[in-house]
């Protein structure tokens, strides 16, 4: 029985050394090793043998990268202003053996310097500097913590403020401020709005009396024309109605003349036609009174002798002369005035008036003007009256 009990202490005894013996490392983590109570080494990742009772594991430490995340800390800033900030840190253990020996808690260790290194930044800052210059505090936390723990065997990759929250108050202040911000934006907003339309509406009416000019202008062009047109028309009728009306005259004339010649009329004739002749000069209306001359008789008397010969009865009778009637007859300008009877427009004329119309025709931008102003110049432009010369630029007859 003895015997057993004695061999069950000896079977704990060899469990026991087996055990201590024998450690476990895991990866991503690094054992601190010490023998007889000094440092010996650092196991990672591996199985490792340890002499029982002589060596032993100090600490096991996680070599990943670990976020730590601090609670609000009070800080004051340069105008006097109370900020609570909440800090994230980013850390890294790069020698276990410095994190184990150099510090009681690194963790610790790194919340306080965060602390007083965030106090020592923000300090120097006002409110407005502090809320707008999250990027530069983090730098600074960064180079001033990453220098202080490298001898702690920590490596700090990143700094973030979390949050920044001002006083109760000064957040009211900050939300009134920002109201009026926004509604002093919402007032320029709304200006501007009113110039850009006030400025269209000008563009508009700008376009809209450039367009009445524009058909005012191609209005009176096209009257003028027709009525330069018009006119000429007019002159190249009456010229050719006068000539027209000599040539009648000459014919006539030329008849009459004839006739007498081959009439051969009597002193009592030409009496006769003369009297017949009087009362239509005295159908005026400004004669009064209207007087034969005593001498008439003998005023024919003389005309007869003058133009005539008497014949055999004693009666004097016109005879014409050789002169006279081999005088030269008017020469015949028929082909000089023939353009003259001519009722075709000038073709010169014909192709200004055209091209004015094509002119008036053309399209216009009317992007820029408002409808209810194109719609009287669109009235107005279909009351203009019709141009004097139709689209294939001839003009009507005079």
């Amino acid at each position: 029985m003895a015997a057993l009990i004695v061999l069950a202490v000896i079977v704990l005894l060899v469990v026991i050394v087996v055990a201590k013996s024998v450690a476990l490392v895991p990866q991503a983590e690094a054992a601190v090793i010490e023998r007889l109570g000094r440092y010996a080494r650092t196991v990672s990742g591996q199985l490792t043998f340890l002499v029982p009772f002589v060596d032993r594991i100090r600490a096991k430490v996680d070599l990943r990268e670990r976020v730590v995340s601090f609670p609000p800390q009070p800080v004051i800033t340069q105008d006097n202003l109370t900020l609570n900030i909440d800090t994230v840190v980013y850390f890294q253990v790069t020698n276990p053996q410095a994190a184990v020996y150099e510090i009681n808690n690194y963790i610790v260790g790194v919340e306080q310097l965060t602390t007083t290194t965030l106090r020592n930044v923000v300090g120097g800052m006002t409110l407005e500097e502090t809320l707008t210059s999250r990027d530069s505090i983090n730098g600074q936390l960064r180079g001033v913590l990453d220098e202080a723990t490298g001898r702690w065997g920590l490596r700090v990759a990143r700094v973030e403020l979390k949050s920044i929250d001002p006083p109760p108050s000064i957040q009211e202040s900050m939300e009134k401020q920002m109201k009026a911000d926004r509604e002093k934006r919402a007032m320029i907003l709304t200006a501007e709005g009113h110039r850009e339309s006030a400025i269209k509406t000008a563009e508009g009416d700008k376009q809209s009396r450039i367009l009445a000019a524009e058909g005012a202008k191609q209005a009176s062009i096209l009257s003028a024309e027709g009525e330069r047109q018009s006119r000429i028309l007019r002159a190249q009728g009456e010229r050719a109605a006068k000539y027209l009306q000599a040539q009648g005259q000459a014919k006539a004339i030329e008849k009459v003349f004839a006739a007498i010649k081959a009439g051969k009329p009597t002193p009592e004739l030409l009496a006769y036609q003369y009297l017949q002749t009087l009362p239509q000069m005295a159908q005026g209306d400004a004669n009064k009174v209207w007087l034969v001359p005593s001498d008439f008789g003998d005023a024919l008397k003389g005309f007869a002798r003058t133009l005539g010969a008497p014949g055999e009865d004693g009666v004097f009778r016109y005879e014409p002369s050789q002169a006279q009637e081999d005088l030269p007859k008017p020469e015949d300008d028929s082909a000089e005035v023939a353009d003259w009877f001519e009722t075709k427009s000038d073709p010169t004329v014909a192709r200004a008036v055209a091209a004015a119309e094509a002119v008036a025709r053309q399209p216009v931008d009317t992007s820029l003007v408002p409808e209810h102003q194109l719609e009287p110049q669109r009235h107005e432009a279909s009351e203009l009256p019709a141009g004097p010369a139709d689209p294939g630029g001839q003009l009507p007859p005079a």
